[in-house]
């Protein structure tokens, strides 16, 4: 009899549950979508209930005529929700993209206490960490703050609705910046500072922790961050591979063996499981970028893929045309969240093909950036190979400009689905199953050498733009 596990992805814009066999191969997948909400300006929010239904639905639509071995969890980092003693929320879902805390936080940063924060989680201090929103709801919003039975994550808000359990993984925790990255512990001087206690925040588990479920009985795995498991699921974390993601937002992420500070406040860095780091930059300008040129500037109902079929046309370097794409503000490699978009040579040769192609390559130079830092030699960079996932990992016009602009081997898995796969992995480590995950890739994009120097030309202008654009 055939047996079947159940990754569930639950996403900044969609929830994704992906039904695996013991190979990894997907046998169905269903998806639902939700809105983010602005309401004022630099407020990034979701709805919980909203979140809950999807992922509520995406279980009753993938476990239909069969019985999952487990289901377990990946999901989107850095939100909080403040619920009360019912586990009822009385705040929205604050997202990584909320910018609200920006003049808190860059007081922070600059201070001795901030650069010490830093180095015990390895966090930056930046409006995108929970620390950093508590401390916003402390300041400005003391009524909710008060109220606070716990503060915690979308996960941890859908993991206590199934389960009854208030829990957080490792991975989760150490994008907080509330965790010790040394000690894998809630930091005593970071709540201390925060006015909050231990009993504010869930149980810290290992990501195999288990649950059952209260109306389903069926047996869920914590799980853990969507970043993390996109390098389990893309056999990104062995040595020689990078993992390169791009939904919503966007992330590099290099496997280590052990918790990495960088001197210069400029990368995260994660616990996964045991020994399993990652040391990363993430940025708030991915995907996200090509929706609004779409539906704001372009105005279009074209598809992408009709839109990429025309950016395809224009040759690299888009005829001159650079896109900064800084329209959330950026995490790595600045961490500036008052940081703006620029765009920079428009003559009147471009087009529409040309806005699209320059995004996308845009895009890619903020993710480079920060490929520079985790990976500053140039001979071990070329020695490296890009496991991609997320949704361009369907696109092969991206994924080859990622090959030309990073000069480095480009591979995509058999699955594009890293993070649910991951989800599924860390499930059968729990369940004692042992099943590889080295995710031989599927398809391998090289780098065409007659794309590079315009490339380079272009990456080197790219990094100069913010720091002399900044001041203005």
């Amino acid at each position: 009899m055939e047996s079947f596990y159940i990754g569930i992805d639950i996403g900044t814009t969609a929830t994704k549950a992906v039904c695996f066999d013991i190979n990894g191969k997907v046998i169905r997948q269903f998806s639902h979508s939700y809105p983010m909400y602005h309401p004022k300006p630099d407020w990034s929010v979701q709805k919980p209930d909203e979140i809950l239904d999807a992922v509520l639905a995406c279980i009753a639509e993938i476990t239909k005529g069969i019985k999952p071995e487990f289901i377990s969890f990946s999901s989107a980092m850095q939100s909080i929700i403040a619920v009360n003693k019912d586990g009822n929320p009385i705040t929205d879902a604050v997202l990584w993209a909320d910018n609200r805390s920006h003049a808190w936080a860059e007081k922070l940063k600059n201070s001795k206490q901030g650069k010490d924060f830093y180095q015990k989680t390895g966090i930056p201090i930046h409006p995108f960490s929970p620390m950093t929103k508590i401390a916003w709801f402390k300041e400005f919003d003391t009524e909710v703050f008060l109220k606070t039975y716990k503060f915690i994550s979308i996960k941890e808000y859908v993991w206590q609705k199934l389960t009854g359990e208030y829990a957080i993984d490792s991975s989760m925790t150490s994008g907080t910046g509330l965790m010790n990255i040394h000690t894998l512990k809630w930091e005593i001087d970071i709540l201390d500072y925060l006015t909050i206690s231990e009993n504010q925040l869930s149980t810290i588990y290992s990501p195999t922790h288990q649950g059952r479920g209260l109306a389903d009985n069926f047996l869920y795995i914590l799980g853990g961050g969507d970043g993390a498991l996109a390098n389990l699921g893309t056999g990104a974390m062995k040595q020689g591979r990078i993992a390169l993601t791009i939904g919503t937002s966007g992330a590099v992420r290099l496997p280590i063996d052990k918790p990495y500070i960088d001197a210069e406040m400029r990368t995260q860095c994660y616990h996964l499981i045991g020994n399993q780091y990652l040391k990363l930059g993430a940025v708030n300008n991915g995907a996200i970028i090509l929706q609004w040129l779409k539906e704001s500037i372009l105005k279009t109902n074209d598809s992408f893929e009709t839109l990429f079929e025309e950016a395809e046309k224009i040759p690299a370097g888009s005829e001159g045309l650079l896109f900064v794409p800084y329209l959330l503000g950026e995490r790595a490699p600045i961490w500036d969240a008052s940081a703006e978009g620029t765009l920079l040579g428009i003559r009147i040769i471009h087009s529409s093909a040309h806005f699209i192609r320059a995004t996308l390559e845009g895009i890619l130079f903020g993710l480079l950036s920060v490929t520079e830092i985790l990976l500053p030699d140039l001979d071990k960079r070329h020695e490296t190979t890009i496991m991609a996932s997320g949704g361009f990992g369907k696109s092969e016009l991206w994924l080859q400009m990622v090959a030309d602009i990073f000069q480095m081997n480009v591979a995509v898995s058999e699955t594009t689905e890293g993070s649910a796969w991951g989800a599924v992995l860390l499930g059968m480590k729990s369940i004692k199953i042992e099943v590889s995950d080295d995710n031989p890739p599927m398809k391998l994009f090289l780098p065409n050498p007659l794309n590079k120097k315009v490339y380079e030309q272009n990456f080197d202008k790219f990094k100069r733009v913010y720091p002399l654009l900044k001041e203005l």
